[in-house]
């Protein structure tokens, strides 16, 4: 019989109620399975650490915000955002769902086409297009939304020599109440650039204005914001009616809205806290109808959700690689996941559940990852069960960005696994190797040989 290993006895606070100052009440299930799969054969078949995303969950969650919209609003349109995770699994599950490609740069135009999206449902934003992914773009009639006037310029000098007429909206940008106020991109809404820009589109014959566009912020806190940008670009859109008898086609609301992750200081847990696909529906939603377009005469809402969209599809499977103490006697447990694969570290508090059973004695426990770096910290602080050598754990909600912004940084990054809704765990993304890292790389002739 194993002998049972010793545990200190312990005076533990028992929060009973609502979290209050001294913290969340600890209750915790082992994560044993994702999905119907187990933890320990996914790391058995796959390796440790690995990224495992859940297709139901995609589905599920997209379907939640559809419904949130469409209930509100007669024509709504999603366009997934590529850059929150450009994995083709991923992209493909969310088009399977009816929604477009939205993309910021030429690499994930590509992609989109190679997914097999139609150009007339590409949205192409962001600030770096070069004028051959311009041209790419007009000849495939994507919609093009013009970040500066520079850009704009190029379009309309690209529009003289080509058969196809652009067609393009602009990014605005506006007071919504928030600060730091998002003012890079895009035109401002207050001091009148976007008017500028605005007229000297109309004025072109060469281009097709067929939407306006904003992107307010990132992980927004509040709806009621969508709801003060949605009333400005009804303005705006209503503007260009009565100066110029001209309908656009859409408004574009961007992103940004939250997901259920808690940020690094928040008081209280974001899934408690954060603003719903209702809450954004019916702050952006409410503005819209509530303007004065013609009730026959709607423009085609789109949103360019990501993050909410995804974040809680995403899990990340480890183990444990050692446990220390400080030189004040905290208790530190290093694992194999780092800041190098799991970026979003840095602003979220992510969940770490234990994937086997465990006794009910937790500790303030930091988790480092493997990095020979003093910023590879997972979790500064967090009441966690004793996890030891070996065992394996699950961090939640990792979906977004991780899988766009990890580094190939001292270690390799890992597998991606998507689990179907039968419960089959499908490699999206293999491993890398070190045949990856080197591949490209090349040696000049005289350094190929050396001694020691």
């Amino acid at each position: 019989m194993e002998k049972l290993r010793y545990e200190r006895p312990v005076i533990k606070k028992l929060e009973t109620n609502m979290p209050n100052k001294f913290g969340l009440r600890t209750e915790y299930v082992a994560k044993t399975h994702i999905d119907g799969v187990a933890v320990k054969d996914l790391i058995k078949d796959h390796g440790s650490p690995v990224f495992v995303i859940s297709e139901e969950t995609i589905r599920k969650t997209y379907r939640q915000a559809k419904k949130a919209f469409t209930t509100r609003y007669p024509k709504v349109q999603f366009a997934w955002s590529y850059k929150t995770n450009y994995l083709g699994a991923v992209c493909r599950t969310f088009h399977q769902e009816g929604s477009w490609a939205e993309v910021v740069s030429g690499f994930e135009y590509d992609k989109a086409l190679n997914n097999g999206v139609e150009g007339n449902k590409i949205i192409f934003n962001g600030p770096d297009k070069t004028d051959e992914d311009l041209k790419k773009a007009i000849k495939n009639g994507s919609l093009i939304h013009i970040d500066h006037l520079d850009e704009l310029y190029s379009v309309i000098e690209l529009a003289e020599t080509m058969s196809t007429k652009p067609r393009v909206a602009i990014r605005i940008n506006m007071d919504t109440g928030i600060y730091p106020m998002w003012d890079r991109f895009g035109f401002n809404y207050e001091n009148g650039q976007a008017w500028d820009a605005l007229n000297k589109i109309m004025r072109n014959k060469n281009l097709e204005l067929v939407g306006l566009h904003c992107h307010i912020g990132t992980f927004m806190l509040t709806a009621q914001a969508y709801g003060t940008a949605a009333y400005k670009m009804a303005d705006l859109a209503l503007g260009i009616k009565k100066k110029y008898k001209h309908d656009i086609k859409y408004i574009d609301m961007g992103g940004g809205f939250a997901s259920k992750n808690t940020l690094k200081g928040s008081y209280l847990p974001g899934a408690d806290t954060n603003p719903t696909f209702d809450d954004f529906a019916e702050a952006i939603t409410s503005a819209l109808i509530n303007s004065n377009f013609e009730p026959d005469n709607l423009p085609l809402l789109i949103l360019e959700t990501g993050r909410a969209l995804i974040d809680d599809a995403g899990f990340l499977v480890g183990t444990v690689i050692s446990n220390k103490r400080s030189s004040l006697g905290k208790r530190t447990t290093i694992i194999d996941v780092g800041v190098n694969i799991l970026f979003t570290s840095f602003w979220y508090e992510h969940k770490v559940t234990p994937a086997q059973p465990f006794t009910q004695y937790t500790e303030d426990t930091t988790l480092y990852g493997p990095l020979c770096m003093n910023i590879d910290v997972v979790r500064e602080s967090a009441n966690l069960p004793l996890l030891n050598k070996g065992d394996h754990f699950v961090i939640h909600s990792v979906g977004a960005y991780n899988m766009t912004q990890w580094m190939q940084f001292i270690t390799l990054r890992p597998a991606v696994v998507m689990i179907d809704k039968n419960s089959k765990a499908h490699v999206i993304r293999e491993k890398e190797t070190i045949d990856n890292i080197t591949l490209m790389e090349k040696v000049p002739e005289h350094l190929e040989e050396f001694e020691l």
